[in-house]
């Protein structure tokens, strides 16, 4: 009796290890190569920096309704996935906040950490004619059908509302605008590239992972203040003349039926790993900038913007 025993609690300790040592799962809500993707490889890096024993971490790609089909993923099926991380954005707090996700609401998931922010930018392929953005913007007051502009998600999302409002100080309305809907960042830059948009409105951490190759030119970050790194010399729409500014954060959610204490290990894991200098410089490298919230703090922070964005939304027309 004694041997049986002693076998099952060896193979439930076996069982028990098995589980702890499968990788953690980062879910990028878009195709690869955008800032879903970058907050992802973020997480991936930055827990590997805690301890060479860190548990994996894998990146997985979920796209669809920019968001939309991983929300529903994690509240309906996986609801209760310790390890299971779903990156955001501000564009889907957007999307939150103008029910794109249907009847979802930000405490239907467990929000565990914002890693950096980011920042709005409109960029175009280096052999634009377009040379800044005042260039842009004549060109769209004087004949808006002729310029298409590649966006993630369709009207009322962020891509479309940074443009919109640089659009609008100079008396353009936006309906006039020609847009694509894309997929995220990734395939807007992909659309760039060859041809099949002139300009793509999206965010400054993408811009920088495809402007080094010197095929693509950013007109504008959209910043209070110029930005370090790779994007030094764009200027912000201040400078030229526009008083537009559009800060996106960056970071982490998980299923509502995590237990407390799984939430908590994750809570705690970030705010360790988001202290450390070496997080900083990693952040720095992948286009963020600083800005780190977990936690209590960052639900009520969430809630917040959400409504803001909704307020915002219904003023413009935009709520369904």
């Amino acid at each position: 009796m004694n041997s049986v025993i002693t076998w099952i609690a060896a193979l439930s300790a076996c069982v028990t290890l098995g589980a702890h040592a499968a990788p953690v799962q980062c879910i990028a809500p878009a195709k690869p190569g955008g800032g879903m993707a970058v907050t992802c490889k973020l997480v991936q890096k930055g827990l590997q920096l805690q301890s060479s024993s860190a548990h994996p971490v894998k990146i997985s790609y979920l796209p669809g309704g920019i968001g939309a089909v991983a929300w529903n993923s994690i509240v309906t099926q996986r609801r209760a996935e310790a390890d299971t991380l779903v990156a955001f954005s501000g564009g889907s707090l957007m999307n939150l906040a103008q029910g794109k996700y249907g009847d979802a609401d930000v405490s239907n998931v467990r929000w565990v950490a914002a890693l950096g922010v980011d920042y709005g930018m409109i960029a175009v392929r280096s052999d634009s004619p377009y040379k800044t953005l005042p260039d842009l913007l004549d060109a769209l007051k004087k004949n808006p059908s002729k310029v298409t502009i590649g966006a993630a998600g369709t009207v009322g999302s962020q891509d479309w509302l940074k443009i919109s409002l640089l659009a609008k100080q100079k008396q353009i309305d936006p309906k006039n605008l020609r847009f694509v809907a894309l997929e995220g960042g990734g395939e807007a830059f992909t659309a760039l590239r060859a041809g099949h948009v002139q300009v793509v409105s999206g965010d400054a951490s993408e811009a920088t992972l495809h402007s080094l190759d010197g095929e693509i030119r950013v007109l504008v970050v959209l910043s209070e203040k110029r930005l370090p790194g790779a994007l030094a010399d764009v200027p912000t729409a201040r400078e030229q003349g526009m008083d537009v500014s559009w800060p996106i954060i960056r970071g982490v959610y998980m299923g509502p039926q995590v237990s407390d204490a799984d939430y908590k290990r994750w809570v705690g894991a970030f705010d360790k790993m988001m202290a450390t200098p070496e997080f900083e410089q990693l952040r720095a490298r992948n286009g963020l900038y600083p800005f780190a919230m977990s936690g209590d703090k960052l639900t009520a922070y969430i809630k917040k913007t959400v409504e803001d964005y909704r307020k915002q939304s219904d003023q413009l027309g935009l709520i369904r």
